[in-house]
Parts: C-alpha cells; sequence; structure tokens
C-alpha cells in the first residue's frame, strides 16, 4: 500500500470516527430535550389527583423485582453500556487517543468529583446524611451537552469533545463510587461467578469473535450475578462494553453504539425520567434546601463542580502537563464548568442508592433538580454574555 492510500485510509478512518462523535452529540442533544419533556410531565402527574396511583405503579412487582429496580438496575444498565462504548472508542481512535487529550478532562472530571465530593462532606460528615457525598459527583451528559448546542457559534468542535470526555469521565467516576460504597448484601461468590463470565467474555474478545449476539447473552449472566452479588449491576455494562472487540475491519463495537443512540436517548432515559422524577413537591419544599444534605448537593453542584474543573485545568496547563483544546480559551472552561453542575440522571440515581429514607430521596431528587435547573442558566448566561462568537475563519474539520 503506498503514501497515498494510506493517506485515503487515515481520512476515511478520521470522517467515520468524527461522524460517530457528532450522531453521538447530535442524539445526545434531542435526548436532552425529551429529557426536559418527561421529567415535566413526571412532575406533573405526581403532584396531580393521579399522583399517588402513577408513584404506586413503579413499585409494583414484576419477576421479583419492582417496575422501578427494573428501571434503575435493568434499562440503565444498556445507558452504561452505550457510555462504555463511547469511552472505548475515544480511548482507541477518538480524541482521547492522543494522551495530552485524554488527560486534560480526566483531571478536569477528577477535580470536579473530588471538590463537589470534600463540600458535602463537609456538611455533613458523622451525620446519617454522609452517604450523599456522590451525589454531586457526576455530570448529565444529555442535558450538558444539549444546553451547550445552543451556542455552536461560540463553542469549537474540540470543546463539545472536551464535555463529553469529562462527563464520561465522572458518570465512570460515580460507577466506581457505586461498585465500592453503595453495595448491599455482598456476596463474593456471586461476585467471582460474574467476574468468571466477564473473563469468558474478554477472551472471546481476545480471541477474535466478531459475532454480537454472545457477547449481549453473556453480559446478560453476568449482570444477574453481579445482581445478586449486592453490587449495583450496572457496572455491568461498562465492563461488556470493553469486552466487545473494537476491531475497525469488523465495526462490532461501532454497530452497536450507533444502534443504542436512539433507544438510549429516546426511550432508556425519558422511561428513567419517569421512574425517578416523579417527585411529590410540597408548598413548603424550599424548607428542606435548608438542611446540610441539601446544602451540600447544592454548592458541591453549583461551586464545587465549577471550581474542581478550573483548579484542575489550570494546574495542569499552568505546569505543562497538558494543553488547552483547539481553538478553545479560559472562558469556555469556566462555562463548560458551570454546566457540569447539571447533575440530574447521575446524581438522582445516586441518591436513589445513598439513602432508605423515602423522605430524604425526595428532598434530595428536589434539590438536584433545582441545582441542575440553576447551573443549566449559569452556564447559558455565561455563554450568552462572556464567550465571544468564532472567528469566521473558523471551520470545524470534518474532511
Amino acid at each position: 500500500m503506498n503514501i497515498h492510500q494510506n493517506k485515503q485510509v487515515e481520512l476515511l478512518a478520521k470522517r467515520r470516527n468524527i461522524q460517530l462523535f457528532i450522531d453521538f452529540f447530535e442524539s445526545e442533544k434531542s435526548g436532552g430535550l425529551v429529557l426536559i419533556f418527561f421529567t415535566l410531565i413526571a412532575l406533573g402527574i405526581a403532584n396531580s389527583p393521579l399522583g399517588a396511583n402513577f408513584i404506586h405503579f413503579w413499585h409494583t412487582k414484576a419477576l421479583g423485582m419492582t417496575m422501578e429496580h427494573w428501571v434503575n438496575d435493568g434499562l440503565m444498565t444498556i445507558f452504561f453500556l452505550l457510555i462504555g462504548l463511547e469511552l472505548e472508542r475515544e480511548l482507541y481512535i477518538g480524541e482521547l487517543s492522543n494522551f495530552k487529550n485524554a488527560l486534560l478532562p480526566i483531571l478536569a472530571a477528577i477535580g470536579g468529583i473530588i471538590m463537589p465530593a470534600g463540600i458535602h462532606l463537609f456538611f455533613n460528615y458523622g451525620s446519617p446524611t454522609q452517604a450523599g457525598a456522590g451525589i454531586p459527583m457526576a455530570t448529565d451528559i444529555a442535558f450538558s451537552l444539549g444546553i451547550l448546542s445552543l451556542f455552536s457559534s461560540k463553542v469549537p468542535f474540540s470543546l463539545k469533545v472536551f464535555l463529553t470526555a469529562l462527563a464520561i469521565a465522572d458518570d465512570l467516576g460515580a460507577v466506581a463510587v457505586i461498585a465500592i460504597f453503595y453495595t448491599d448484601n455482598f456476596s463474593m461468590m456471586y461476585l467471582l461467578i460474574a467476574m468468571l463470565m466477564y473473563f469468558i467474555l474478554v477472551v472471546m474478545g481476545r480471541k477474535k469473535v466478531y459475532v454480537l449476539y454472545p457477547y449481549l447473552i453473556g453480559g446478560a449472566i453476568m449482570w444477574y450475578f453481579m445482581l445478586l452479588s449486592g453490587i449495583h449491576a450496572t457496572i455491568t455494562g461498562v465492563l461488556l462494553a470493553f469486552a466487545i472487540p473494537f476491531a475497525e475491519e469488523q465495526k462490532l463495537s461501532y454497530r452497536l453504539q450507533h444502534f443504542l443512540h436512539k433507544p438510549v436517548a429516546f426511550i432508556i432515559l425519558p422511561i428513567f425520567a419517569l421512574t425517578n422524577t416523579c417527585i411529590s413537591i410540597d408548598s413548603n419544599w424550599y424548607e428542606s434546601l435548608m438542611q446540610p444534605n441539601s446544602i451540600g448537593i447544592l454548592l458541591g453542584l453549583l461551586i464545587g463542580k465549577p471550581i474542581g474543573i478550573l483548579i484542575s485545568c489550570f494546574t495542569a496547563i499552568k505546569f505543562k502537563i497538558c494543553s488547552l483544546p483547539e481553538n478553545a480559551h479560559w472562558n469556555h472552561i469556566i462555562g463548560v464548568g458551570l454546566l457540569a453542575g447539571i447533575g440530574f440522571t447521575m446524581s438522582i440515581f445516586v441518591a436513589i442508592l445513598a439513602f432508605e429514607d423515602p423522605q430524604i430521596i425526595n428532598f434530595s431528587q428536589i434539590v438536584v433538580l433545582f441545582a441542575s435547573l440553576l447551573a443549566g442558566l449559569l452556564g447559558a448566561i455565561w455563554f450568552t454574555f462572556f464567550v465571544r462568537k468564532l472567528p469566521p475563519s473558523y471551520k470545524e474539520d470534518l474532511s
């Protein structure tokens, strides 16, 4: 193969890679709007005369688990499978395949995890609500990208990738927290069976088994035993993503990721919103904002997120460990930090796992909704007034 042919192959791979990211970005952008719509529907029904029956429906049992658990333990596993596939692609051939490009959003995510958790612990350490430290740690990909998309004339392509990578790293951090700290009735035997199944899937990948259904069947078996082990079963989605072989010529991982975009954005996340945001809001709901747990969540998302991200990025760039994303400047990073305070999906998810008291869960969900709304508004205001339009000469390189 000559040099010209090599360049053609590289160009074709680049186009596929960028197009897949654009598909992901577009599905998350439109998915964010759908998520808002179903959240409003859930809140409306929950606070109507039908509210009690609506909430009761999600607590009815089917095949040994409530409908709520089937959504949070089952459907959300598919959500994490998509997140894992997206991360796998970025690590192999995307922006994160370059070490310096990968390091900045990872460091930013670490800062955006530690600072909010530290703020929450500051107000709740030693109290029954200490377990809520994981609530303000994560970033909602759909909402944050959805708001960022409103400012496409001001946002370079590299910043979209940066926010996506940051949000994915945040979500993986939340998954790790779920696996380590929110585990009940742990069973080593079932965990070992689940890990044995995972080992078999990894070996299949290394042996270049390029048929999808054995991985899906094996993943379902792994999910079942992970559920029985006491470790939250959603982690199975991420593990399965990395067991499925990533091979450009076979496109197995690529096809599955492309197939999952629409079902996740337009079916799974809306169902999640209907299930977990059917929150009954009392007339004195604002009083819950003064509780230590609520203060920790609110300040963690609104202040801890942007400060943690900004400090991490500034330190990494100051010491020349990383560089800013191409065509981005510090006002972009501040705006991304504000949008990262939109916790929503993962924050609500962790709140459900962190507490057993329904009232504390309800208050936590209200605060997450309130903080996420404020974070989105602050991010939108920042990009409106403090970020200039890209110069006319700027053009995203999609060719």
